[in-house]
């Protein structure tokens, strides 16, 4: 009786709770390869557990106070969290056809990322241009490569298409890093801000598709990925303002701060174990 007056007592923890085992369970639904039918470009067991994290998400930025009763958003938001590394058992199991739009979602980002790069020089003091314009010069030509790539393994998601596409977005990663570092060459402070927030911008929309690519990659093609780049990500990390980047996951998925900044660090993390 205790159990299921406490159900009504706190019905937000009861439906995180429920929330939780909702996605736990497609987790293990879908490692067995039960997709319960398709649905979109995924399957069922996929929409349902992203529906269920999504309103786990809402629960945790429900401002409903500070207390920190077994209802209360901090503990919600710390279940949000659990529910993103449960689900990611369930996305890695997502078509290649919902990643390569996810991919292809991506672009605009991108393009509009590059084109506040270059015009990034005019606010830069007259000594440090040079500087910035010549670690920038390939931004426009490799994202352009890459968004080509992406809507191309949309139309056709073959592997000979996603082998170029894992090309491209490798060539405009190792472009950011590069470019990040030659930064240090700027003495200027405002200059070096002003150009780092930049790039820093291309660099966590181009982190965000090389997470995806690397989801729907062998291990074979990952390492190869990760051989043709020199410049690794843990080198760079420290130049990159990690709110800004966190707030630009955020708004491009519609979710808190705090599920972005667990879902960014996840995928550095992933990303540096593989050699990036």
């Amino acid at each position: 009786m205790n159990s299921i007056s406490n159900i009504w007592k706190h019905p937000r923890t009861s439906v995180a709770g429920l929330l939780i085992v909702v996605v736990s369970l497609t987790g293990v639904l879908s490692q067995h390869g039960i997709t319960l039918g398709a649905a979109g470009g995924g399957t069922v067991v996929t929409l349902v557990s992203a529906l269920a994290t999504a309103i786990l998400g809402l629960l945790a930025r429900d401002p409903a106070g500070t207390s920190t009763s077994a209802g209360s958003p901090a503990k919600l938001g710390a279940w949000a969290l659990l529910a993103l590394v449960l689900q990611t058992a369930v996305t890695s199991g997502c078509s290649g056809a919902s990643v390569a739009q996810n991919i292809v979602n991506w672009t605009p980002t991108l393009q509009s990322a590059v084109a506040t790069v270059d015009s990034t020089a005019a606010l830069l003091d007259p000594a440090d241009t040079a500087i910035f314009a010549a670690a920038t010069m390939g931004f426009d030509a490799a994202s352009n490569v890459l968004v080509a790539q992406a809507k191309a393994y949309l139309a056709n998601p073959s592997a000979g298409v996603l082998a170029e596409l894992q090309v491209a977005v490798v060539t405009l990663q190792q472009q950011v890093n590069a470019s990040l570092l030659q930064m240090a060459r700027i003495t200027n402070p405002n200059s070096r801000q002003h150009a780092l927030n930049s790039i820093s911008a291309v660099g966590t929309t181009v982190s965000a598709m090389l997470a995806l690519v690397q989801s729907v990659s062998g291990k074979a093609a990952v390492a190869r990925m990760a051989a043709q780049a020199p410049l690794k990500m843990a080198t760079i990390l420290p130049l990159i303002d990690a709110d800004r980047s966190a707030q630009m996951l955020a708004t491009h998925y519609g979710e808190s701060m705090e599920l972005a900044r667990a879902q960014m660090e996840q995928a550095e993390q992933a990303q540096i174990e593989a050699g990036f």
